[in-house]
C-alpha cells in the first residue's frame, strides 16, 4: 500500500494510550520467579520487603530476618565487606543458601539494599573457553570498518555467547521507529533482517528505562510473577528500575507470545547519552536463562560497541562532512570578500548557498528581499511555510506535512526543509527543500491494525497477533537532514547575521564579526583532558589571522591546533576560514599531523599561491597521554613539567605557502603527572623591548612558576606578560586528567 506517513499510525484510543503511559514497569510490585528478591535496612540487613519466592528459596521465612542469619559466616563477612566499596565490584557475589550455589546481586534504591538471589544451577553457561577468546571478539568489534561490520559482528558474538535462537540489532530511527540491521539466527527461523516495527512496540516510558538500565531478561515469557510483600515501604511501591529480577508489563509478555517468543533479552545501545538501538535476543524452543556472567560478558559487547557507534557514524558520513565543511569555507571566503552585498555572494557566485547542502533548492531572504535558486516551492508559498515550521519550533524536518498539513501538497518540492533563521529583526532566513523520496519499507506485522482491547478496567493496548511482512510504500518524505548539514546550515546563517550586523561600520571591525565566527564558542568536552583557550583581538580593532581549533578523531584522539595567517583584516580573516576548515579535512583523512600540515600546504600552493601561513597541531590520546606534534614556521610548543619548561624546537618546519613540498617532520612525547602543553600565537610574546626572544624566556618563566591547572594557567600568563594588543593574542593550554 501507499502511505503519506513516515511512519505508523496506529489506531489506537487516546484512553489506552495514557493508560500505557501511566502503567507502573518501574514499579510493578513484582519480580520474575527465577530468583528471589529481599529489601533490607542497612547497616543491620534486616529484610523488609521478600519476593513471595523467598521462603522456597531459603528454606523457610525471611520476614524479620537479617541476610547474617541467612546466610554462612562465610559469605556474609565477603557481603559486609563488599557494601563498603563499589557495588559494581561485589556482583555477583557467589554464596551458598539452603546447600544451593547463588548469585548474589545488590543495588540501592528507596533508601533500601535490593538483593536479588539467581540459582546457579538451571542457567546457561557458555564456559571459559568462550571468556578466553573474549580479547578477540573486542578486537572484532573495535577492528569493524563499518556500522554495518559492527552490527554483524555484535550479534553473531552475542548469540555464541548466550544461545539465544536469534540475536538482532535494533536501530530506532528519529521517531523511534525500529530497524533490523543485523541478525544472527537458527538457520530454520525465517529471518527478520531489513523488517521495521513500528515506535509503539516499544512505549516511551520502556524506551527511558532502556536509556539508564542497560539489560533486560525474560527467561520464561510465560511466568506468573511473584509478588512483593509487603506491596509497600512507607506508603509507595518499591523502585525496581534497577533490579535485574522486575516483572515486565503483562502487555510485552503478550506481545512475545504472539511472536511464539518463549524467552527474550534486551540489551541498550547508547550513543552520546541517547537510546540509539538495543541487541534483542529471542529464544523459541523453550525457556532460557543465560548465566549472570555470560549477560555481564554480553552487556559489556554491548557497551563497548556503542562507545565505537560515533566514530562508525562519523566515518560512514566523513566525506560528506568534508565536503560541506569545504563548501562553508568557500562560502564564508565570498563572504567575506563581499560584505555590502550578502546576497549576491551566495547566489551569483561559483559556489552558492545551494551549493552548501545535497538539496534540490534554497531560498535566500536578506535584506528582506527574497531570492531563489535550484527547484522550490513557489514564492508565494515559502514565506508562510517558513513561518509555520518556526511557530512550531521545527528548523529541519524531512516531512514537512506533518508538521504543517496544508504544505502536503508540496511534497514534490518540499518534502523536507532545513531553515536557518538570520538574525536583525527583518525575517531574513535561509531555505533549502527536498522533494519527496519513495520509498519501501517492511514492516514485522501491519502497524495499522488495532491496538485497543477492552477490560474491566478500561482499553488497554493489545500488540498484534501476525508479525508476517507488511510492505508498504511511504511518501510525502525526503532524505533526512543529517546533523552535520544541519549545524553548516546554522553555522551559515550565523556568519550572515555577523556580517549584517557589521556591515555599516568600517572594513576592520567586519573583519573582527567575520573571525569570531572562526573561533570556537568553548572548547568541548574531552574526557581524560583539560583544556582553556583565550582569544584576544587587537586593541585597534584591526584583525589578524589567528585561529585555534579542536578536532575530534576516530578513536578517542584529539588534535588542538593554533595557526596565523599572514596579514590582517578582512582578507586575512577570510584566508583563515579556508584554511581553518581544509585543516580540519586534512586532520580527519591523514595518518598524523605532519601529513595533514603537507596537505594544507599544497592547497595554499594550488588555490592560495602567494599566501603564507603558520600553524602547529598537537594530536593527543587521553587514555594514553602519547602526543604526536607538528610545526609549520609557528612559534614553538612550551612543555611544562614539574622540573620546569622548554620549548619543543625539534621538527618545527617552514612556514606554509614558503616551499611547494615541505615534509613537516613529527615530535613525540607523552603527558604524565602533572605536565601541561601551552600552544601561542605570536602576538603574546612580540614586543618592542627585547624583541621575542625576550618575551619567549619571559613566557617560560612564567609558565615553570606558574599554576598546574590549564584555565588558571591562562589567566598567570596574561597576568604576567600584559601583552601590548598590537596584534592578536591566542593561547591554548592542556593537561590530563
Amino acid at each position: 500500500m501507499t502511505s503519506p506517513a513516515p511512519g505508523p499510525a496506529p489506531t489506537v484510543d487516546d484512553e489506552a494510550l495514557a493508560r500505557c503511559a501511566e502503567e507502573p514497569i518501574a514499579v510493578p510490585g513484582a519480580v520474575q520467579p527465577h530468583g528471589a528478591l529481599l529489601a533490607v535496612t542497612e547497616p543491620d540487613l534486616a529484610v523488609v520487603v521478600a519476593s513471595g519466592n523467598a521462603a522456597e528459596l531459603f528454606g523457610g521465612p525471611v520476614a524479620g530476618r537479617t541476610l547474617d542469619a541467612l546466610l554462612d559466616p562465610a559469605g556474609a563477612g565477603r557481603l559486609r565487606a563488599g557494601l563498603a566499596g563499589d557495588l559494581a565490584e561485589l556482583n555477583p557475589l557467589r554464596v551458598w543458601v539452603a546447600g544451593a550455589e547463588v548469585d548474589l546481586v545488590v543495588h540501592r534504591a528507596d533508601g533500601l539494599l535490593v538483593t536479588e538471589w539467581e540459582p546457579v544451577r538451571g542457567a546457561g553457561e557458555a564456559g571459559t573457553a568462550w571468556h578466553r577468546r573474549l580479547p578477540t571478539v573486542l578486537q572484532r568489534l573495535s577492528a569493524s570498518a563499518t556500522l554495518d561490520d559492527l552490527s554483524a559482528v555484535l550479534a553473531r558474538d552475542v548469540r555464541a555467547l548466550t544461545g539465544f535462537d536469534r540475536v538482532m540489532v535494533y536501530r530506532f530511527d528519529p521517531e523511534w521507529n525500529g530497524e533490523v540491521i543485523a541478525e544472527d539466527r537458527r538457520a530454520d527461523l525465517e529471518p527478520f533482517l531489513g523488517l521495521w516495527f513500528p515506535a509503539s512496540d516499544i512505549p516511551a516510558q520502556a524506551r527511558a528505562l532502556y536509556a539508564t538500565n542497560w539489560m533486560r531478561l525474560i527467561p520464561d515469557a510465560g511466568y506468573r510473577p511473584v509478588p512483593l510483600e509487603p506491596p509497600t515501604v512507607g506508603g509507595r511501591p518499591l523502585d525496581l528500575s534497577g533490579a535485574m529480577l522486575r516483572s515486565v508489563s503483562p502487555v510485552h509478555l503478550e506481545y512475545l507470545a504472539n511472536m511464539g517468543v518463549r524467552a527474550s533479552m534486551s540489551i541498550s545501545l547508547v550513543d552520546r547519552g541517547k537510546l540509539w538501538g538495543l541487541i534483542a535476543c529471542h529464544h523459541y524452543a523453550g525457556p532460557h536463562r543465560p548465566s549472570y556472567t555470560d549477560r555481564t560478558a554480553a552487556e559489556f559487547l554491548g557497551r563497548t560497541a556503542s562507545l565505537l557507534l560515533p566514530t562508525q557514524v562519523v566515518t560512514g558520513e566523513q566525506g560528506d562532512v568534508v565536503e560541506v565543511a569545504q563548501r562553508q569555507a568557500e562560502l564564508a571566503a565570498v563572504v567575506g570578500r563581499t560584505p555590502r552585498s550578502l546576497a549576491a555572494a551566495l547566489t551569483d557566485g561559483e559556489v552558492t548557498a545551494l551549493d552548501l547542502l545535497p538539496a534540490a533548492g534554497v531560498a535566500v531572504r536578506l535584506g528582506g528581499q527574497l531570492h531563489l535558486l535550484g527547484t522550490t516551492p513557489p514564492a508565494e508559498r515559502i514565506g508562510p511555510l517558513v513561518a509555520d515550521l518556526l511557530a512550531a519550533g521545527v528548523r529541519a524536518t524531512d516531512a514537512v506535512s506533518r508538521v504543517v498539513p496544508a504544505a502536503a501538497d508540496l511534497a514534490a518540492t518540499a518534502s523536507g526543509v532545513l531553515v536557518a533563521e538570520v538574525a536583525g529583526g527583518r525575517g531574513d532566513y535561509l531555505a533549502w527543500f527536498r522533494p519527496e523520496t519513495l520509498r519501501e519499507i517492511t514492516w514485522g506485522g501491519n502497524p495499522y491494525t488495532s491496538k485497543t482491547a477492552q477490560t474491566d478496567a478500561g482499553p488497554r493496548l493489545s500488540p498484534r497477533r501476525s508479525f508476517d511482512a507488511w510492505s508498504e510504500t511511504v511518501r510525502e518524505r525526503s532524505q533526512p537532514w543529517l546533523d552535520h548539514e544541519v549545524e553548516a546550515a546554522r553555522g551559515l546563517a550565523a556568519l550572515l547575521t555577523e556580517t549584517a550586523a557589521s556591515r555599516a561600520t568600517e572594513d576592520n571591525r567586519l573583519a573582527t564579526a567575520l573571525q569570531r565566527t572562526l573561533l570556537l564558542d568553548q572548547l568541548p568536552k574531552v574526557p581524560g583532558l583539560d583544556l582553556a583557550a583565550r582569544y584576544l583581538p587587537s586593541a585597534d580593532d584591526v584583525v589578524g589571522g589567528d585561529w585555534y581549533d579542536l578536532v575530534p578523531l576516530p578513536g578517542g584522539r584529539v588534535s588542538v591546533v593554533v595557526g596565523d595567517v599572514a596579514g590582517h583584516g578582512l582578507a586575512a580573516a577570510a584566508i583563515t576560514a579556508q584554511l581553518r576548515h581544509a585543516l580540519r579535512a586534512h586532520l580527519l583523512r591523514a595518518v598524523g599531523p605532519a601529513a595533514a600540515l603537507d596537505g594544507l600546504n599544497e592547497v595554499i600552493g594550488a588555490l592560495l599561491p602567494g599566501e603564507l601561513a603558520t600553524a602547529v597541531v598537537a594530536e593527543l590520546d587521553p587514555a594514553t597521554g602519547e602526543v604526536v606534534i607538528a610545526n609549520a614556521g609557528h612559534l614553538p610548543v612550551l612543555h611544562a613539567t614539574g622540573g620546569g619548561a622548554e620549548y619543543l624546537h625539534e621538527g618545527r618546519g617552514p612556514a606554509l605557502g614558503l616551499l611547494d613540498a615541505a615534509g613537516y617532520r613529527e615530535l613525540r612525547l607523552t603527558l604524565a603527572g602533572d605536565d601541561r602543553l601551552l600552544l601561542v600565537s605570536d602576538g603574546l610574546v612580540e614586543r618592542g623591548r627585547g624583541g621575542l626572544s625576550a618575551g619567549l624566556d619571559e613566557l617560560r618563566a612564567a609558565v615553570a612558576g606558574g599554576p598546574v591547572a590549564p584555565q588558571a594557567l591562562v589567566d598567570a600568563v596574561l597576568a604576567a606578560l600584559d601583552p601590548p594588543r598590537t596584534d592578536d593574542v591566542t593561547l591554548l593550554a592542556l593537561a590530563r586528567t
